[in-house]
């Protein structure tokens, strides 16, 4: 795994939890530049899912099986979208609250994938 790549999304979606958070202590829903918050961070576990497809590819293996590893992986991939579209569903500060849960989901899934990769 590119290790930068997982600490810099990491840090972005822990920003993204603490801003969605404060949204919520506020009693505001998700407004449009949460979405383009959540849309940077997509793009970023876009492109770890590009890298991490790449070096399987490569032959490269994880050391704790590659399996475990896609599956964390697409685990990581979708977890902001899904939790943008319930966002959506719920438009009150529990929509915010989903987004800033969601945030601190995947950083912990970052530090499971570079675990799992044998960081």
């Amino acid at each position: 795994m590119f290790a930068p790549l997982t600490v810099v999304i990491a840090v972005a979606a822990l920003a993204l939890a603490l801003w969605c958070g404060l949204a919520a202590r506020g009693d505001q829903p998700t407004k449009d530049w949460h979405f383009i918050g959540m849309a940077v961070v997509t793009l970023l576990t876009t492109v770890q899912l590009v890298v991490g497809v790449v070096q399987l590819a490569r032959g490269q293996r994880p050391e704790q099986g590659t399996v475990i590893f896609v599956g964390y992986l697409l685990g990581a991939f979708a977890c902001v979208p899904a939790a943008g579209f319930l966002s959506l569903a719920e438009r009150t500060r529990w929509g915010s609250v989903t987004v800033a849960a969601a945030g601190v989901v995947l950083a912990v899934l970052q530090l499971r994938l570079y675990d799992i990769w044998g960081g």
